[in-house]
């Protein structure tokens, strides 16, 4: 079975309070893009489930993955036989593109279906949220405004369909903790429901990514890179999630990889 998950960008992101867990309350309007890995099981014929990646190189033990974690879980639950599982990344890690998660919630998916365990949607999102924050998200895969640690999801009314996107990727890791520090958590004067009903050209003075405050202080480059897709014509431009990805949203279709060589640049029209 076949299929190609997705990633995901922040239109906007904030920070609203820390939690006596030592964790943090947010707010954010998730959206899908077409930018996709391409996942792929067959039944094995040997008494072991394996995987093997493509496109991208792993360290450390490949048992890990959220792809067979999902596996895994669900194993538990019903008899699944030993797979053989195949995975092109494509959507790069440590992005803010929510790649891992989407591979891990589409396996889910992919296993109900194949093999008819009848699932519902609230069933596997409760399978997902085990396995990671952003993993409920891709089940229903549709904008959704996030609340909580980011487990929260409601369904908002926004289409940016006919817009286009470019996504870059600079070679920079940001762990979370380190995005998380220096932030300073406030309640936002305006809700991002409220900011996104404006017209998209008011998004850049009204919608922000918390992140970046911290992130864009240690790692100018990436404020260069957001710099650039305004420069060059994008209608609004943010950081994804805690980075290092940066997205530019724009009416015409643009070509920037001569702008941004070197870099990882991935363009396609919003749905």
């Amino acid at each position: 079975m076949l299929s190609f998950p997705n990633a995901k960008i922040n239109l906007g992101l904030n920070i609203i309070a820390k939690r006596p867990d030592g964790y943090h309350n947010i707010e954010s309007i998730f959206y899908p893009v077409g930018l996709k890995d391409g996942l792929e099981f067959v039944e094995s014929t040997t008494s072991e489930t394996t995987m093997q990646l493509s496109n991208i190189q792993v360290d450390g033990d490949i048992s890990n993955n959220l792809v067979i974690k999902a596996y895994r879980l669900l194993a538990t639950d019903f008899k699944l036989p030993p797979l053989q599982i195949y995975l092109q990344k494509n959507i790069p890690f440590g992005a803010g593109l929510g790649g891992g998660s989407a591979d891990a919630a589409f396996m889910l998916r992919m296993l109900n279906e194949y093999f008819k365990s009848d699932l519902s949607t609230g069933q596997l999102e409760n399978y997902a949220a085990q396995l990671g924050a952003d993993c409920p998200f891709f089940i229903r895969n549709k904008p959704a405004f996030v609340q909580g640690t980011g487990t929260i999801f409601e369904d908002i009314n926004i289409s940016l369909k006919g817009f286009y996107i470019i996504i870059i990727k600079p070679n920079i890791y940001i762990p979370t903790p380190e995005a998380y520090a220096g932030c300073l958590p406030q309640k936002p004067q305006r809700n991002l429901r409220e900011i996104a009903t404006l017209p998209i050209e008011q998004w850049r003075e009204t919608m922000h990514n918390d992140f970046e405050k911290t992130v864009f202080t240690k790692y100018p480059q990436i404020a260069e890179i957001k710099q650039k897709l305004y420069d060059t014509g994008a209608v609004y431009a943010s950081m994804s999630g805690s980075g290092s990805a940066v997205f530019g949203i724009f009416r015409e279709k643009t070509d920037l990889k001569a702008v941004f060589a070197g870099r990882f640049v991935w363009s396609g029209e919003l749905e």
